[in-house]
């Protein structure tokens, strides 16, 4: 069956409440970035620039937005200041991840804190590329992973433990193992708010298996000198009745947080995905399986206050893991959310009302897919067709984080459809990954007060980067390896430039910098790379492997 891609130039939107409310050397441990990578004559920085990314969303409600020294008047004049090489062990790959970086860098008093796909942490010199300490950790998950700097201390995980590290030298300073067995990991960015850390398990382990039977999402609030459970929240209740068989739950992504200390979730899909064969349709958990798919607000010390779930009985892997945006519209406190459903929502972040959705990207009517086999049973036949296309599809949608400048919500959307029978892919995994190395996407804007699209632009690889915004402009990084910049009150595409490597890794920036990671090489010659991007900078990325 084949099934073909549909862009909509201007989705539609349906209203709910009215408005009036790498290998080799560019750069190693210990030493400068290699004079090939390094820039030169560059110019200094625009006065009054840099507000900095001192936190993995920038702000503690996740808006991605900065002030900087670019604009839509010089970002054309970005080049790479510096590059690092991405180093692996071949664990990843060897767990069966395809990449070995995907998060964001988190930049504080001139130094560059990140993580890759094995669970190593490194601090890099923004000024120099100089790679300042690393601590390796050699463990594998599926990420994105991140860190979250603050009074001098580094918060990140292992695939089962949360981990505090000396921002000064990268020593350990305490770990805390997480998991409640071999079925679950950790692959996110920990939370941090009034000395305490958040970190939440997921369903997934590389090393053993991913939505396997009694794998829990559980979110841990712990004491940020010491490591010492303060709380914990089930994510997933006692897995709707049969956790020999169900999983489910998670967090990708920091949570955010309001001026009360409130803390808010975009929580991951249930397991198994499509079903089993002995419970097809998800049949083994009937019902909405609370509380995936959801934006949760939980009160500072763990309470429940609200839930919204945008996809009851969710088969098709259609995680909300986006972190929820915090911002305002139409004069009240809201919560902007998306995930791999491809449907953007605003709720009153008060209540939790909706207050609109916005299906954003190719739909191909299977939105609803959930609420018709809710309550199936193992026996049932014909509640879905034989064959059918799937988009958005298990990694399509609004796969990396929203970014909001206040009055505007930018979205970056993977367009993909793959051939499904209700028992899950028809495609080999060779198949899918070729499909996903040519899927297409959009960057979307949408007006906060309407949901509304404002604009919608087209992009012929997915902007898995996700969307930042500085300024009146917009940024991403493309699975094809480019950064894009978009004018943020057009659309228009400002500036591409190609990137040492494929991209899935979001962008951070700071003054006249744009950092970005360059960790999926999509062949034999692509280096993996941590990458500076300066304006006024003049210099080059290696050719291929080995110059």
């Amino acid at each position: 069956m084949r099934c073909f891609v549909r862009r909509p130039a201007v989705a539609s939107v349906t209203l709910v409440v009215a408005a009036g409310l790498a290998v080799g050397g560019c750069g190693s441990t210990g030493s400068p970035a290699a004079a090939g990578c390094l820039s030169k004559g560059v110019q200094p920085a625009a006065p009054g620039a840099a507000a900095g990314w001192p936190l993995p969303g920038v702000d503690l409600a996740n808006t991605r937005a900065v002030a900087s020294a670019i604009t839509s008047s010089n970002v054309a004049q970005l080049g790479v200041a510096w590059c690092v090489p991405i180093e692996s062990t071949g664990a990843a790959k060897a767990a069966g991840i395809a990449d070995g970086y995907a998060t964001t860098p988190v930049v504080v008093n001139g130094v560059v804190y990140t993580q890759d796909l094995e669970s190593n942490v490194m601090a890099i010199e923004l000024a120099t590329g100089k790679v300042l300490w690393t601590h390796t950790y050699d463990s594998p998950n599926g990420g994105p992973d991140g860190v979250n700097v603050v009074n001098g201390t580094v918060y990140t995980a292992t695939d089962s433990a949360a981990i505090a590290l000396s921002a000064a030298t990268g020593t350990q300073l305490w770990s805390r193992k997480l998991i409640g067995n071999d079925h679950e990991g950790i692959d996110m960015e920990p939370g941090y708010n009034n000395g305490t850390v958040y970190v939440s398990t997921v369903p997934v382990n590389p090393t053993v298996g991913q939505y396997l039977g009694h794998a829990k999402a559980t979110l841990w609030a712990l004491n940020a000198r010491t490591g010492t459970p303060e709380w914990s929240w089930d994510q997933v209740q006692n897995l709707w009745g049969n956790p020999g068989v169900n999983s489910g739950g998670g967090l990708w992504y920091t949570p955010s947080f309001d001026a009360q200390g409130n803390i808010y979730l975009g929580i991951a899909n249930p397991g198994p995905v499509f079903g089993t064969k002995s419970y097809p349709l998800g049949s083994s958990r009937p019902g909405p399986d609370l509380y995936t798919d959801s934006v949760v607000k939980l009160s500072p010390a763990g309470k429940l206050l609200w839930y919204y779930q945008l996809t009851p009985h969710d088969l098709y892997d259609w995680d909300l893991q986006d972190p929820p945006v915090l911002s305002t519209a139409n004069g009240r406190p809201v919560v902007i959310d998306g995930g791999k459903a491809g449907i953007l929502i605003e709720l009153d972040a008060q209540t939790g009302k909706l207050l609109w959705q916005l299906p954003v990207g190719g739909h191909d009517g299977h939105d609803n897919d959930g609420l018709l086999t809710e309550h199936a049973t193992p026996t049932s036949r014909g509640l879905l067709p034989a064959e059918y296309c799937l988009e958005p599809n298990t990694y399509g949608g609004i796969v990396t984080e929203l970014a909001s400048n206040g009055s505007t919500t930018f979205a970056a959307v993977t367009d993909l459809a793959l051939p499904m029978t209700p028992a899950g892919h028809t495609e080999s995994v060779v198949t899918l990954f070729e499909k996903l190395e040519n899927a297409a996407g959009e960057m979307v804007a949408v007006n906060q007060d309407t949901g509304t699209v404002a604009w919608d632009t087209l992009l012929p690889s997915s902007p898995y980067g996700a969307a930042t915004v500085t300024n009146d402009v917009v940024l991403t990084t493309t699975f094809h390896g480019d950064l894009y910049a978009f004018d943020a009150a057009t659309g228009a595409i400002l500036f591409k430039t190609p990137m040492s490597a494929g991209s899935n890794a979001p962008i951070a920036v700071d003054g006249d910098y744009i950092i970005a990671g360059a960790g999926v090489a999509l062949s034999s010659t692509q280096r993996d790379m941590i990458i500076a991007y300066k304006l006024g900078a003049t210099g080059k990325l290696p050719d291929t492997v080995g110059a």
